[in-house]
Order: C-alpha cells, then structure tokens, then sequence
C-alpha cells in the first residue's frame, strides 16, 4: 500500500499562511471586523476563508465570503509563488448570496497541485482589492499509477455541542488535515438547523461545556437568515477554515441541514417552529446550502438543483453522491409491501443503476447519506432508515434498495463500497447473501465513520434482511456523549496506485486506527 506521509509537504504547508491570518473568534462580528492595516481600510475582506470543491481532473469550485459587495477574483499557479498567475473573474457578491460566490476553474492540468488565492475587489474601484486569501487543492490523475486518499465523516455541532474555545474548538479537522487527504467526503449534517448553540451545558461530572454563540444559532433556523447563519457558524473555527483551505470537499446533506427526520410533504407539530411546512423550510435550507458549499449540481453552475451527483476521480475510483432526503416518502412502519419511492425516489434510482453501469473506475464509493442494515427509528413505530428491524424479505424501503442491489449483480458491477455517517458512532459491516432473506445480490461492506463534533450515541440493532454481520463497533453506551467524554471518528480510504487495493481504517480523534479492512480490486464477497 502507500507510503504517504500523513503531515502536508512543505509547500502545501507554506501556501496556507495567507489563509491563516483571520485569528480565532467568538462570534460572527468580531470574525469581520477584525481590525485591517490602514492601507486595507475600508476594503473588502474574506474573513471567513476560502473552499474548493466538486475537483475533477481538469476543473474544480473555489468559494469565499465576503464582508461587503465585491468582486470575486481567483487567481491560480502552478506555484505558491504565482509566478505568471492565471486569473478567473468571478462573480459578483452582494446580499442576494449573503455575499458569497462560487467560481468554478476549467482546464487545469490533471494530477497537479493548484495553488489559488482569491482577491476581492470593490465593485466600484477594481484596483482597490482586500488581502488575498490562499488555498490548494490537487485535480484528479489521468493515470492509475498515483495513488488516492479521501476521508470521510460527517455530523457537526450537533446535539448542542458547539465550537468550544477551551477545547481549541474543532481539533479534528486538524488532525485530518494533517492526513494530507486528496478529497473529503462530508457524509451529511453539516450543520444542525434544528439544535441550538447555547453558551454553555454543565456535563455528568460536573464539569462546564462552553460553546462559542452566535444570534442566529441561539434558535431552530426558520427563515433564510437563520439557516444562513447555521452554516456560517462552522466557519468561525480556525481549523475548519484551515482545513478547508487545504482539503477539497465533496458534500451532501441529510436531515439536520433542515430538521430531525424529516421527509417532504410533513407538516411539523413542534412549538418551537413558526413555519409548520416542512418543504418551506427544506427550500430556505438548500438555498443556503449552495450559497455555502461548492456543489457543481447546485445553483449558480447548476440549474437542475440536485445535491446527488458522480465524481469521478481518475481510472481508480467514482464517487456516487447519494440524496437519500429530498426524494423519499413519509416515515412510516416500512413495511408497504410494494414501494416504486422509496428512500431515493424513481429518478434517482434509475440515475444510480444507469451512472454504475457506465463506471469504468476499479472502485465504485456509493457515499450514502444513511445506513442499510442499521435500524434508525423514528418514534415508536416508524422508521427513519431503510431498515425496519424485520429480518425476512424486503419490505418497505428495503424494496428500492434490493433492486438496486440485485441490478448491480446482474451487470457484475464489481468495487461498490458503501461509506456514511449519521449514527453518530463507528462500524463496519459485511452484508452477504448467504446469511440474508434476499440472496440475489453480490456481498459488499459499508462502513460508519462519525460524528466530528457532535453527541455519541448507543449502537442500534442490525436488520438481517441483506444479511449483514457487524465486524467492529465501538459506540458509547449512553445517548449523547459530549465530544469531551467519548472520541470523535472519521473513515480514511487508501487507494493503492500499483496493485488497486483500497483499505478502510475507521480513525478516532487523537490519531488511533480502530479497524482496517483491506479489499483487493475486481472481486466480490472480499
């Protein structure tokens, strides 16, 4: 396997200074007005750092902030230099985005490290520009040969956990980074629309929890301002920020980014919300969702407003982005015995079977915003997963999912690996027809990694329908372990460039590999 160096090469480390320079804060308006030098008076600011994401071989998102209307500017090298810059105008920020941009760069060389900075320019006065913000990110290989490592996790500031200063704030976005990964894959709850941040929560032994707060996080988010400030929430730790500045993202979304468990069509009964409509809600979150996170299938670059999508990276490896919220049908027992919805939706469905067949890659991630096998209820009697906690035939959503699982079979889909989050602990799980109810698919493993900084909670029961069996676990045994109490966890996928062989280490904050699998490439069952 690969020999890469966990920490950043000295030239990843030294472009990210001038992304840096914004010091740590305690709420949005200390963050943008931290005092310029007077030459930089009254110019624009990117105070909140920058992003890449949705990167491919020859293109990539860049995304910034700005404290003001601006001009966005991206200017790449192949150095961090920027000798002989190419330059990018893009668009410009003003309150209808909540002064963010998306840039997207096109024809960039493949399997090179970009280096970018970003300047924003005062709309009146193009010469007057605010101290540019850096960041790098490497395009996908054209070749087989270089090896690939992402991560993967997702849950953040969840169940009222927040950015605590006394803790240095998000520590493990940190120790990713230093794991010098191609790509990060956010599993899903980005943020917490439903949990509100308070100043502080007293833990079982006594101790004082501390969260950093903000105005638009001290309630549920309801209107565009509130889930705008929920997503801009993260970015006030310096280590997201940093990380982001040198890690490129692949995101999607689950039920958090909106409201626990919810489905289209719901009408809330929850007196904290004004706005009952679900749908309502879900419209305001999205619009903040792609005004915060660089997703080519989302608005401005994208009209069609799909957060599922493929990314493919090279000869090695497509990633299947899954929307396992926006299409479904309403929680219930799951257990209709004919079921065309689902938990994908039929275009969705038939979008997964078409794009698998047409992969050529070894390895096909499905990034799955839920669990299979595991059993997330929803109350006392409907379920918020695919599982319904009944071991014989599929039932329910279970249906979608077979059908899925048997045309991969039947077109000998190999390399497919389920990867996600959302339980709030780490697993993985090997599913094969020999111990299932339904046997008419090829065995494959999924893997649970998270949260990043969000509660633990107690592992729930597997549905032997698919015939999983749970190789390794470790949950807490209470609901809602602070951060401070029990680690935090994220997956990490090496990608073997010479022999193809791609291996899971399930990781917990502090640096420790809890599990690792290693799957040989062109195989079944492994």
């Amino acid at each position: 396997m690969s020999q890469r160096q966990p920490s950043p090469s000295p030239r990843r480390r030294s472009v990210l200074r001038g992304s840096l320079a914004v010091p740590a804060a305690l709420a949005v308006p200390a963050l943008a007005g931290a005092a310029p030098s007077l030459a930089l008076s009254g110019r624009p600011k990117a105070g909140w750092g920058v992003q890449a994401g949705d990167v491919t071989a020859h293109s990539g998102l860049v995304w910034v902030r700005s404290d003001r209307p601006a001009r966005m500017i991206v200017e790449t090298s192949a150095t961090e230099s920027f000798r002989h810059p190419q330059r990018w105008r893009g668009p410009l920020l003003g309150p209808d985005t909540d002064f963010t941009g998306t840039t997207r760069l096109r024809g960039l060389p493949a399997g090179e490290q970009i280096h970018y900075r970003v300047l924003l320019a005062d709309p009146d006065d193009p010469r007057r520009t605010g101290k540019p913000v850096t960041g790098t990110f490497r395009t996908t290989p054209k070749g087989r040969k270089q090896d690939v490592r992402f991560l993967w996790s997702g849950d953040i500031a969840g169940q009222g956990w927040g950015i605590n200063p006394d803790r240095g704030g998000y520590r493990i976005f940190e120790e990713m980074r230093r794991r010098d990964p191609d790509f990060f894959l956010c599993s899903g709850d980005n943020i917490y629309a439903d949990g509100p941040i308070l100043p502080s929560v007293t833990l079982p032994d006594g101790t004082v929890w501390r969260n950093v707060t903000t105005e638009e996080k001290s309630k549920v988010a309801e209107d565009l301002k509130e889930f705008r400030g929920a997503f801009r929430y993260n970015l006030l730790d310096d280590n997201l920020r940093r990380f982001n500045a040198q890690v490129p993202s692949i995101v999607q979304w689950d039920d958090h980014e909106v409201r626990n468990n919810w489905y289209p069509g719901q009408i809330l009964d929850d007196a904290r919300y004004t706005e009952k409509n679900v749908d309502v809600l879900a419209g305001r979150s999205l619009r903040a969702f792609s005004e915060y996170f660089p997703v080519s299938t989302l608005p401005p670059g994208d009209e069609d407003g799909r957060v599922y999508r493929v990314l493919r990276h090279g000869p090695l490896l497509d990633v299947f982005v899954l929307d396992m919220r926006t299409y479904r049908n309403a929680n219930s027992p799951n257990r209709q015995p004919d079921d065309t919805t689902g938990i994908l939706g039929a275009r969705q469905l038939a979008w997964l079977k078409r794009e698998l067949s047409r992969s050529r890659a070894v390895w096909k991630v499905i990034a799955s915003d839920m669990p299979l096998g595991i059993v997330v209820p929803d109350g006392r009697e409907n379920f918020e997963a695919v599982a319904q906690g009944d071991p014989g035939a599929p039932l329910g959503r279970e249906l979608q999912i077979a059908e899925l699982l048997r045309h991969i079979k039947h077109q000998k889909i190999t390399g497919t690996v389920w990867l996600t989050a959302d339980v709030h602990y780490t697993s993985a799980q090997h599913y094969d027809p020999s111990r299932a109810a339904f046997k008419d698919f090829a065995p494959f493993w999924e893997f649970v990694s998270g949260p990043l900084a969000a509660g633990g909670f107690p592992a729930t029961k597997l549905d032997g329908t698919f015939g999983p069996e749970q190789k390794f676990i470790k949950a807490p045994s209470r609901a809602n372990t602070s951060p401070a109490e029990t680690p935090q966890y994220f997956g990490e996928v090496d990608i073997d460039g010479g022999s193809g062989e791609l291996t899971v280490r399930l990781r917990q904050e502090g640096g420790g590999v809890l599990f690792t699998e290693v799957l040989q490439p062109g195989r079944v069952g492994q």
